[in-house]
């Protein structure tokens, strides 16, 4: 590919951008010089049993606007090198082009390019078995109506949601028909404890998760050669209706076999890896081998930078030895619901051996260098995976990458502590930092420095200081664009996703200040209603301002006459607690409510006064329990500042309006996507 002159990058954009660096252009030429681009083994496989493409990039946003659009990432398929963009990078993002129906092979087929994820599509002898239906129903919808235009028209039979991220499960209601779905005619199939694991994910901390994916996804950034180019297993999560239906069946034991419309599956269930909630799914009679997003093209998150549990690489390591060895020697493909198809055995023991390792290698390493006193604070700097590794293109670092991962496996098993107290209970950055300016001789003398270190190259150097000053002075717009000129060729040098729009989030904030997030987004209805009532009311107590609650104590029972179920939610030590199936005889205010009703609540569309009028609702006791709730829940400030000085002065929070819409306190946040 012939080089782009750096000033062709604005070409792309919109905004303040700048071009790559001296230091960027020869930090990307190194990686051009060593890694081994002539192999294109994962090219030919990435185009491999394509049957057509749609006449349209567009999938429009039931409602208006569009959902999705593939042609924003056009500036990939011309044939340049970005300086801007990391070549592995761009190789990697080039390679998440592909768009269109794929067979994997007679029976099994695949769209791509509709979503962050595939959909898949089994053969079965009445209809279609669909695996990981989307994020969207718009998506998800488009890509059942083009199978069938290529294929012949088949009803949806069965949907396998493959494990419990939202882009694998959220465009159900895209494929399937409600009034197939009361019939019995669809078999909704999952692992043991998705619902669960689905929902709680993104609710308790939804609101911190929402603003953190807006950096580690690039949601505000404009796809260009110098902002978001790709989402490592994807491009980016689409946009629309997304909704959940609960499993008709789970999946419990550790391998399980089931024949759904003439196909048979063995499903291996792989808790605790990619998700808390995860299978893989053998197919003996086609020797299919389903991965989930176990395996896909290159290191996932051990750590998930938007905020989520950290996950167990040995455990990962171990599930994929386990399909190796059961599966390996007889499957004539493997594929999943990230990135392409692998086929052959040799190719596929390579590929799953090479995962295998991957995450073997960075448990085991990280722990024996761990023993040898290497902390939380220093992995990043010292951990490197073999030279075997790093030079196979399914082993790189995309969606994970090598430093934030060896972190987290040592704040897995050791914890965020290093061992050293002056980092047990750490003073806060805006403490400590004036003391680091005012030893370092004031700002001046930090700017001209961090001035000089962002000409020699050394920008992790220069955000450093400048980080200390920003922090002391976060008006100090000279000393914001210094730290973000440092975080954008950072952002072009990184080869992961994550960390590049990481970098290029924090970059447009500092220099334009936070924007785009004026007013939170919810989660649709269908979200909603298919979070329990506990959940929902654990929610509530996390809203709960405990500086707000003191001195208040009360009980309030609430019962849901349609599902037999109960609850006790307490208010006690500032703390607001819920338990299930118990009633208090002693509690201040009862509430009887079917639970549809109680979801209208919390979506706001009903009012309390007016479902006790109508006499859908039954009230017993102090109302007044529902006005101290409303005094003491918090409504989060969706556009929380994570750079100082990126957002107007004011309070990190305000308080929620309202008297008896309290519950919509409970209701969780929009997600977009997997993690």
């Amino acid at each position: 590919m012939a080089s782009l002159a750096h000033a062709a990058d604005a070409a792309y954009t919109t905004g303040e951008v700048k071009p790559a660096s001296a230091s960027t252009v020869s930090a990307q030429k190194v990686v051009r010089d060593t890694l081994p681009f002539s192999d294109r083994a994962d090219f030919d496989e990435a185009k491999r049993g394509f049957i057509a493409a749609p006449d349209f990039r567009q999938i429009a946003k039931d409602g208006g606007g569009v959902s999705w659009n593939m042609d924003d990432w056009n500036f990939l398929l011309e044939g340049k090198e970005f300086d801007t963009i990391n070549p592995s990078l761009q190789r990697q993002a080039t390679l998440n082009m592909a768009y269109g129906l794929f067979e994997v092979v007679p029976g099994i087929y695949q769209v791509r390019g509709f979503d962050l994820a595939n959909i898949t599509f089994i053969k079965g002898q009445t209809g279609w078995i669909v695996i990981d239906p989307l994020t969207t129903a718009e998506t998800a919808r488009a890509a059942l109506k083009f199978i069938n235009e290529k294929l012949g028209p088949r009803p949806v039979v069965a949907v396998i949601y493959s494990h419990s991220h939202g882009d694998h499960f959220a465009g159900v209601r895209g494929v399937v028909d409600e009034a197939d779905l009361q019939a019995g005619k669809v078999q909704i199939i999952a692992p043991e404890h998705f619902m669960y694991e689905a929902i709680s994910e993104n609710v308790f901390a939804g609101n911190a998760m929402t603003r953190r994916k807006s950096y580690t996804y690039a949601d505000l950034l404009p796809r260009s050669p110098t902002g978001h180019v790709d989402g490592s297993i994807g491009k980016a999560t689409a946009k629309g209706a997304s909704g959940i239906i609960p499993p008709t069946r789970e999946i419990k034991q550790a391998y399980e076999t089931l024949t759904v419309d003439g196909v048979k599956m063995e499903f291996q269930l792989t808790p605790g890896t990619e998700a808390p909630a995860e299978m893989n799914t053998w197919f003996p009679e086609l020797k299919a081998f389903w991965a989930g997003e176990n395996i896909v093209a290159g290191q996932h998150n051990i750590y998930t930078l938007r905020g989520a549990k950290v996950r167990d690489p040995s455990a990962w390591a171990g599930f994929i030895n386990e399909a190796l060895y059961r599966y390996g020697d007889d499957a004539v493909v493997m594929f999943a619901s990230h990135s392409w198809p692998r086929w052959g055995k040799e190719r596929i023991h390579e590929v799953m051996r090479g995962q295998r390792d991957m995450y073997a290698n960075l448990n085991n390493q990280v722990l024996h260098l761990a023993n040898q006193g290497v902390t939380i604070n220093e992995i990043q700097n010292v951990y490197k995976p073999p030279t075997s590794l790093r030079n196979q293109w399914y082993t790189r670092a995309y969606h994970g990458s090598y430093e934030h991962n060896a972190r987290a496996v040592i704040n897995l098993y050791l914890g965020y502590w290093d061992g050293n107290p002056v980092t047990m209970v750490p003073l806060s950055p805006e403490d400590t930092a004036p003391l680091y300016v005012d030893m370092m001789g004031g700002a001046d003398k930090i700017l001209a420095k961090a001035k000089a270190l962002n000409d020699e190259g050394k920008y992790k150097l220069s955000m450093e200081i400048l980080n200390k000053l920003v922090y002391t002075q976060p008006g100090n717009q000279q000393a914001k664009n210094l730290l973000a000129d440092a975080f954008e060729q950072l952002g072009y040098q990184a080869e992961s996703p994550s960390i590049r729009n990481a970098y290029l989030s924090a970059t447009k904030e500092l220099r334009d200040g936070v924007v785009g997030f004026d007013k939170a987004k919810v989660k649709s209805p269908e979200m909603v209603r298919g979070t329990s009532t506990e959940l929902l009311l654990q929610n509530l107590a996390i809203a709960i301002d405990s500086r707000k609650a003191e001195n208040m104590h009360f009980k309030l029972n609430l019962m849901h006459p349609d599902t037999r179920e109960t609850f006790v939610t307490e208010m006690s030590n500032a703390t607001l607690t819920t338990i299930t199936g118990h009633q208090s005889a002693d509690a201040d205010l009862s509430l009887q409510i079917n639970r549809p009703d109680f979801v209208a609540l919390v979506l706001g569309e009903q009012k309390l006064g007016d479902l006790v009028k109508s006499g859908k609702a039954k009230v017993r006791g102090d109302l007044g329990v529902l006005k101290q709730l409303t005094a003491a829940v918090t409504k989060y400030d969706p556009g929380f500042e994570l750079m100082p000085g990126t957002r107007p002065a004011k309070g990190r929070a305000a308080e929620s309006s309202g008297g008896d819409d309290v519950f919509v306190a409970a209701r969780p946040l929009e997600f977009d996507g997997e993690e």
